[in-house]
C-alpha cells in the first residue's frame, strides 16, 4: 500500500477552509444520529511518528460532544496487560453503543514493533495477524465501524518535524526513543507498515492513508473520510451479516438424550476418600500452574438445579484463594449490554498462573438469548463461530480451557424444584424464572444439543456431567481437571 501510494493534489487554501467547514458541521450533526441508532465507532490513528495523529485527533473531537466520546493513548503494556492475551487491553477499549473512541496507535504500532524488535516473525505473525483480522471482524459483524487511519510522511519531513520538537525545551519531549529509532531506520519501517497495512486491509475494516504533510489538509481527509464511514454505517445498519462456515476442528459430542444417567452414583465413603485425595492431587497441581504462569478456565453451563455451585465448591476447595476467582453470570449491566457481548467476558480473564471459574457464560449467547428473544436470529447463529474464535484467542494465548454442561433429567430437576420450593432454608435458590425455563425444557435441550455440537473443539471440547448424583459429578469434574492440567505441566 505505502509502496505504490500515491497522494491526491492538496486544494487551495479557500477549498480546504470551504470542505473543512461543511464536514465540521456534518460530524456535528451524525453524532445524534449515532446516538439515536446506538452506533458503536472504533477510529484507530496509526503511522509514523511526529505525523501529527495526536494533534488531528484534537481538531476532529472538537465536534463531537465531549459526553459522548473517549481518547485513549496506547501506550507501552502494563505488567497485569502483559499477562492476558495480547487483545485484551485493546477489546477493554472498544465504546459502548451511540459512542466514539480514539485509539492515539492501537495493535498495528505493537505488532509492526514486534515485528521491527525481532520478538515477532514466520508462525507467530500470521497468527497474530489471524487474530486482529478476526478481531476487527468479529467488531463490524455485531455493528462497531472500525476506521483505520495511517499518517503518512516521507522521511525527509518526519527528520525535520523531530528537528523543530528537538530544538525547544517544552517540545522536546514529545519525540521519544521509538520516534527517533523510527527515524534513523525509516526504509527498514516502511517495509514493515507495508506488510502489514496489506496484511489487515479487510473490506469492511479498510486502511484510509493519510497525507499528513499539511496539517489541514490531513484533517479535512480524515474528517470527509470518517463523516462518510458513518453515514454508510447507518444505512446499512439494518442488514444481516453473511453467517462464515466453521474452519476449527470438532468433537463429536452425543446429544443429551443420549447421555446415559442411570446408574452413575458413587458410595459416601468412597466419595469422601476420593475427593481427599483428588482435592490434595489439584492443590499441588494449581502451585505448580502459577509458577509456569499457565491460565486456566473453568466453564459450568448446565440445567437449573444441577448441582453446579457444589461443584465449584468442590474445586474451589483445593485451590490457593490468591490464585483464582469465580465469576457469577447474571444479566448483563447496562454498560455491559452496549457492548460486543463478548466484552464482558474479556474484561474477566485471569492472569496467566491464575484460575478463572464462570458460574454461566458466554453460551447464554445460543441458550437463553437465542430462546428469549433476546438478540436476533442471525446474532445466535452467527455466535457460534465467534464463541469459537474467541476460545481459539484463548488457547493460542495459552489458556487450559475446561467447558462443563452439568447434566440431569427432567424429573430429577422437577424434585430438587418441589425440594427447594419446601424448604424454607432453600426458597432463595428457586424462582420464577427458573419454572418459566422448565416449561421450555425441550426448546432448550434442542438448542444445547446444536451448542455442543458446534462449539466442541479439540482445544476446548465440552464435559458432560452425569449429575443425578451430585457427589459423583464432582468427581468427575474433578478427575477431568487433573487430567487436562496434567497434559500442560507434565
Amino acid at each position: 500500500m505505502l509502496k505504490n501510494w500515491n497522494p491526491s493534489e492538496i486544494p487551495s487554501s479557500e477549498e480546504l477552509k470551504i470542505r473543512l467547514k461543511k464536514s465540521r458541521n456534518k460530524l456535528y450533526e451524525l453524532q445524534m444520529k449515532i446516538k439515536a441508532h446506538k452506533l458503536p465507532v472504533l477510529v484507530l490513528f496509526e503511522g509514523w511518528g511526529a505525523s501529527g495523529k495526536g494533534s488531528t485527533i484534537g481538531k476532529v473531537i472538537k465536534n463531537i460532544d465531549p459526553r459522548f466520546f473517549k481518547v485513549a493513548t496506547m501506550s507501552a503494556s502494563t505488567e497485569e496487560e502483559l499477562r492476558k492475551p495480547f487483545l485484551y487491553r485493546y477489546m477493554k477499549q472498544i465504546p459502548e453503543s451511540g459512542k466514539f473512541t480514539f485509539l492515539d496507535s492501537g495493535w498495528m504500532d505493537e505488532t509492526v514493533k514486534d515485528v521491527l524488535m525481532n520478538d515477532l516473525a514466520d508462525e507467530a505473525y500470521d497468527k497474530r495477524i489471524d487474530s486482529i483480522k478476526r478481531f476487527e471482524r468479529q467488531l463490524t459483524d455485531n455493528g462497531y465501524l472500525v476506521v483505520k487511519f495511517f499518517m503518512h510522511i516521507e522521511e525527509e519531513e518526519q527528520t525535520a518535524r523531530m528537528e523543530h520538537l528537538l530544538s525547544d525545551k517544552d517540545t522536546k519531549w514529545r519525540v521519544s526513543k521509538s520516534d527517533k529509532w523510527q527515524n534513523e531506520h525509516y526504509k527498514k519501517c516502511a517495509k514493515v507498515f507495508d506488510q502489514y497495512l496489506r496484511d489487515t486491509n479487510l473490506p469492511t475494516s479498510p486502511w484510509y492513508l493519510i497525507d499528513a504533510k499539511n496539517a489541514k489538509w490531513a484533517e479535512l481527509q480524515v474528517m470527509e473520510t470518517l463523516v462518510s464511514g458513518i453515514e454508510v454505517a447507518l444505512q446499512n445498519s439494518t442488514h444481516s451479516v453473511p453467517l462464515l462456515q466453521n474452519i476449527f476442528p470438532l468433537v463429536k459430542m452425543p446429544k443429551l438424550g443420549e447421555v446415559e444417567l442411570g446408574g452413575k452414583f458413587i458410595p459416601d465413603e468412597e466419595y469422601k476418600k476420593e475427593l481427599d485425595e483428588l482435592q490434595d492431587k489439584l492443590k499441588d497441581l494449581h502451585n505448580r500452574l502459577y509458577r509456569k504462569r499457565v491460565p486456566v478456565i473453568i466453564t459450568y453451563e448446565g440445567w437449573d438445579a444441577a448441582g453446579k455451585g457444589g461443584n465449584i465448591k468442590r474445586i474451589t476447595g483445593a485451590l490457593d484463594p490468591r490464585g483464582f476467582e469465580v465469576h457469577p453470570i447474571a444479566s448483563p449491566e447496562p454498560h455491559e449490554k452496549a457492548r460486543h457481548y463478548l466484552w464482558r467476558f474479556w474484561t474477566r480473564l485471569p492472569k496467566d498462573g491464575h484460575v478463572a471459574i464462570f458460574d454461566r457464560t458466554w453460551y447464554g449467547r445460543v441458550m437463553v438469548e437465542r430462546l428469549e428473544g433476546f438478540c436476533s436470529e442471525n446474532d445466535w447463529k452467527r455466535a457460534y463461530n465467534e464463541i469459537n474464535e474467541f476460545e481459539k484467542e484463548l488457547s493460542d494465548w495459552g489458556a487450559v480451557i475446561i467447558k462443563f454442561w452439568v447434566h440431569i433429567d427432567k424429573e430429577t430437576q422437577l424434585q430438587r424444584f418441589t425440594d427447594r420450593q419446601n424448604n424454607p432454608e432453600k426458597q432463595w435458590k428457586i424462582t420464577d424464572e427458573d419454572w418459566r425455563n422448565r416449561e421450555k425444557w425441550d426448546l432448550y435441550e434442542e438448542a444445547i444439543d446444536e451448542m455442543l455440537q458446534k462449539t466442541s473443539t479439540t482445544y476446548a471440547p465440552w464435559h458432560i456431567l452425569e449429575s443425578v448424583d451430585k457427589k459423583y459429578a464432582r468427581i468427575k469434574a474433578l478427575k477431568i481437571i487433573i487430567e487436562e492440567l496434567e497434559k500442560v505441566l507434565n
